[in-house]
């Protein structure tokens, strides 16, 4: 008895003490935490843009290097103008170039802007990709790639008599210098910087109108020195306060520029980024500690009176009827004088319900063993007992548990979530877009590539030639070329989903498939016809190179964003970071509205927007944006959504719904466990008890009581038991006329033998 009722007073009291430390230190007013948090998650997201952008880059300038199709009559000039041209990949953005051989580190051609090569050691970039470099150029910050390019040896004079035997091939180092990638800043009112490991500034963007506080010279200072304080961690990330002007708060978000899943190309460029914006503070303020100190003191006040009232109703009514039982027990086996006593004495009746009736059927056996009266039947109808006692205590704690659970401390949608955290949310889902973005434009430009390499060249090599862009690039799972019947003529990597029937003209982004298990994306381009007698003319007229669709998923998820979707124009779902069905709805209206919401005018690409939903499981904070306004993804009409339940961020209100409902449903669950807990191991064998000695006392003598528990009521099951051999042993007697009155108690028992 005693370890359920002490358990469900502690437990509560515990519950008690855990509502007033999570609520007690919930204050609304000034800055909430999420705002930082977010701002330190626009930061990173922005700095995982920007690494994107400079391992694309590299990547670039690798690949086209080991692509350049040499012969053993390039010059470093022509070699150097071929890879940097305007017409490759690379060539679009480079500042200068040029090219080393890699055995001496002598410079055999350059072009564009004097490349600076000092520190630049040829010779050790014999393995290994080349990592970028971050150099000072006529006073402004550049990116140097690096890219070996190996090249047949040159032919000697064949009029010589003497050629020299297995000539070694010509090793190059190619070097282009590029300028820092576009910087894109996100919220209206806020700024991003590019910071250097020393804190100076290298690039900066701003979106709208800066407040003077979002402009805290002293932010790059400490963003510079909280990289330094964070350690080793490659993809660390943080949060700063600024300055406080006019009642608006600088929020800073850092993030360092490098890999977060290993070694990459710009672990070792120092490189950070640095997000700001002034946010109001919040006006409306809340103290919960009041409540907490109150809603503890009440589950505190009802846990001693739920121990005290089953103390008093159950377990000290228990404990007598115990010692009560063992006393007829040693009368009913024992002899003499002293048995006659222990006999003579009636048993009281404690409490109410089964130990009530457990009590009246003790005293009408102690007068049968006395021979005063003989059985004596019990009322089939019985009063409330103490699984009505049990009931009554649970709905105790849940008066003050369900107020808890469904009515205190409600966060209001509308005024809940602060203004900054919404606009955080739409600009996060803004920095995705742009990444989907980025990615299928530069999918549809690898493709294009490789599509311009593809006339004039036989099948065999046309093949080779898309087994390897297969292979670089592994977004794609099938290349294909078609006809123009829309048949494939070539095709490398996995069967396609499904083909286009109509062949498309031009080039860029479709969806191939409007239904079916998976969205059949692909990147198209033109293959142009062969020029001249005597070359092949190609084998289709467009090349597609179909997406993987895990490709597209595993860009979505962010941490702290929640759910995200890519839905096409008419709101069906084409990827998402979480499981879903091709082509679905949204999951909710409001998210579809929200989409449909991004579309300013018919025909344009519409803006960002963003709206606090109220769903079964409390605020969500939901945003859109259109895909993309420009390139080659803006025709499509596609959406980024994302959904982020408040609960998950430290949203002052909010938390404090949250918390106050989970201690309703722990002093609900405690007290459910506990009184659960007393229900099976005293008020089930109790009830079961009381019907068996309430049968023994009506004159059943052939029910062997067997105990079940080592505990109180087994013991007060042994002493019925003994009770019971007593009066069947006098039965038998009487039966036999050897003793016509009282039964004299029998030593030669069953138990005593």
């Amino acid at each position: 008895m005693r370890p359920p009722t002490a358990s469900l007073v502690v437990l509560l009291l515990v519950v008690a003490a855990l509502t007033v430390i999570g609520l007690g230190g919930l204050r609304t007013g000034g800055l909430p935490q999420a705002v930082s948090d977010e701002e330190q998650q626009i930061a990173a997201d922005t700095a995982q843009s920007l690494r994107t952008a400079i391992d694309t880059e590299a990547s670039t300038v690798r690949r086209t290097a080991s692509g350049y199709s040499a012969t053993s009559a390039s010059t470093p000039a022509t070699t150097l103008k071929a890879l940097t041209s305007a017409g490759t990949a690379v060539g679009k953005s480079v500042l200068g170039g040029a090219l080393l051989d890699r055995r001496t580190g002598k410079l055999l051609a350059a072009g564009g802007r004097t490349v600076p090569l000092a520190g630049v050691d040829a010779a050790r970039t014999a393995s290994g990709a080349v990592p970028p470099r971050l150099v000072t150029s006529g006073g402004t910050r550049q990116l140097l790639y690096f890219a070996r390019v190996t090249l047949p040896a040159r032919q000697e004079d064949p009029d010589q008599d003497y050629q020299t035997p297995n000539r070694p091939d010509r090793q190059w180092l190619l070097v282009v210098s590029e300028a820092l990638p576009s910087l894109a800043a996100y919220g209206d009112g806020g700024t991003a910087e590019v910071l250097d490991a020393s804190g100076a500034v290298l690039a900066t963007a701003a979106r709208g109108k800066v407040p003077p506080a979002a402009a805290d010279s002293g932010l790059s200072a400490a963003a510079a020195r909280a990289v330094r304080e964070s350690g080793a961690g490659t993809d660390a990330s943080g949060s700063l306060r600024g300055a406080t002007t006019g009642g608006r708060h600088t929020v800073a978000g850092w993030a360092q520029v490098a890999s977060a899943t290993g070694p990459g190309d710009t672990d070792g460029l120092g490189l950070v980024v640095l997000t700001a914006r002034a946010v109001p503070a919040t006006t409306t303020t809340a103290d919960y500690s009041r409540f907490a100190l109150g809603a503890a003191g009440a589950l505190a006040a009802v846990a001693l009176l739920l121990g005290l009232t089953l103390f008093l109703s159950v377990q000290r009514p228990l404990l007598r009827l115990y010692l009560s039982a063992g006393r007829l027990a040693r009368g009913a086996t024992g002899d003499g004088p002293t048995a006659r006593d222990e006999l003579s004495r009636p048993v009281p009746v404690h409490g109410f319900g089964e130990l009530a009736r457990i009590g009246r059927a003790l005293d009408s056996l102690r007068r049968q063993l006395l021979g005063e009266s003989g059985p004596q039947e019990f009322p089939a109808r019985r009063g409330p007992g103490y699984r009505a006692l049990a009931v009554v205590c649970l709905l105790v704690v849940g008066c003050w548990a369900l107020p808890m659970i469904f009515l205190l401390n409600r966060a209001d949608a509308a005024t809940a979530v602060p203004a900054a955290v919404l606009a955080d949310q739409q600009a996060r889902t803004e920095i995705v877009a742009n990444r989907i973005r980025q990615s299928l434009d530069q999918s549809y430009t690898d493709l294009s590539a490789t599509a311009a390499s593809l006339p004039g060249r036989s099948r065999a090599a046309q093949t080779e030639a898309l087994r390897h862009s297969l292979a670089d690039h592994r977004q794609y799972r099938s290349l294909y070329l078609l006809d123009r019947s829309g048949g494939i003529t070539l095709r490398v990597g996995g069967t396609p989903w499904r083909t286009r029937v109509h062949v498309p003209v031009g080039g860029g982004i479709t969806t191939v498939n409007t239904s079916g298990r998976i969205p059949a994306i692909a990147a198209y381009a033109q293959v142009r016809a062969a020029k001249g007698k005597g070359k092949a003319k190609a084998a289709g007229v467009v090349l597609f190179g179909e997406i993987d669709v895990k490709a597209l998923n595993s860009v979505l998820p962010r941490p702290k964003l929640g759910s995200v979707w890519v839905t096409d124009g008419n709101e069906r779902v084409l990827a998402a970071s979480v499981g879903y069905r091709a082509f679905q709805s949204l999951p909710d209206s409001g998210l579809t509205r929200l989409a449909r919401a991004t579309q300013s005018a018919p025909g344009t690409a519409g803006t960002a927007t963003s709206a606090v939903h109220l769903t079964s499981s409390g605020p969500s904070i939901d945003a859109a944006a259109p895909l993309a306004q420009s390139g080659p993804t803006a025709r499509l009409g596609w959406h980024v959504v994302t959904a982020e339940p408040a609960a998950a961020l430290q949203i002052p209100a909010v938390q404090a719904e949250q918390r106050t409902m989970l201690a309703g449903i722990l002093g609900l669950a405690v007290s459910a466990a506990c009184l659960g807990w007393l229900h099976v191991v005293v008020i089930r064998p109790v009830r079961a008890v009381a019907v068996l000695v309430e049968r023994l006392a009506g004159g059943d003598r052939r029910t062997v009581l067997h105990p079940v528990n080592h505990d109180e009521i087994g013991s007060v099951t042994r002493s019925l038991e003994l009770v019971r051999q007593a009066l069947a042993e006098r039965d038998r007697a009487a039966r036999s006329r050897h003793a016509p009155g009282l039964a004299r108690p029998l030593r030669e028992n069953t138990l005593q033998r």
